[in-house]
């Protein structure tokens, strides 16, 4: 549909009725076109027919509002992401209908209610997780657990340990327990003095000063931070 500027200028008859028919057909149509039309007019709606989105010029007009998209292979009305729910002064009612950052979900603190997918819900309550032998687990509140074995630890020596993932914030504790490999199975508490020391946020170190019968052990350890 050509566009019209809605203005009707003096003229003779029939071009003033072919002019006013023209006005009311580009109004009929809600000025649909692929571009703008001009000029505007405070509270003119336009059909974009580029983009399928209704739109309503601002009290500025300065501005396009869009309203809503027209699905045009469904013949369907969508509401667009991001839209706002609010009450019949404006006053918004803690409604968005759209979508929300998954960091967002996992913090928690937001009060906006909006739409929500299940994996969303699930990254927010159950974390991410690697159950494995050396493996960790996050949870909503911001704690990591992890774990893991560690091979090769000798007397007297330090070993430097690599975590599954780094801690993004604090590293607070870890703590190593050492597995006898004896073939007697007996266990003795002597053959071990063990410390750990967090270095970085993703590494420690175990500090064993036990006797040279505790060479070449392995040990278990747990850390934990946020």
């Amino acid at each position: 549909m050509p566009y019209h500027d809605l203005t009707i200028e003096n003229q003779a008859f029939p071009s003033f009725r072919d002019d006013l028919n023209s006005a009311l057909q580009a109004l009929g149509s809600t000025l649909s076109g692929s571009t703008p039309p001009s000029p505007t007019t405070i509270g003119m709606l336009w059909y974009d027919s580029l983009h399928n989105i209704l739109k309503m010029r601002n009290e500025g007009n300065d501005q396009w509002i869009s309203i809503g998209y027209f699905d045009q292979d469904d013949d369907a009305f969508r509401l667009l992401d991001g839209t706002l729910l609010v009450d019949t002064l404006g006053v918004e009612t803690g409604g968005l209908l759209g979508t929300q950052a998954t960091n967002v979900w996992q913090t928690g603190t937001g009060t906006t209610e909006s739409l929500v997918s299940p994996a969303k819900i699930k990254a927010a309550t159950q974390g991410i997780s690697n159950i494995s032998e050396n493996g960790y687990q996050t949870f909503p509140s911001g704690l990591y657990m992890q774990w893991g074995r560690v091979t090769g630890v000798n007397a007297a020596q330090n070993k430097t340990v690599t975590l599954p993932i780094a801690f993004p914030n604090n590293f607070w504790v870890v703590n190593a327990t050492p597995m006898d490999n004896r073939a007697s199975g007996d266990f003795e508490v002597d053959y071990y003095s063990v410390a750990c020391l967090p270095v970085n946020l993703s590494t420690f170190t175990i500090i064993n000063e036990g006797t040279s019968s505790g060479n070449n052990q392995t040990m278990m350890y747990q850390a934990i931070g946020n």
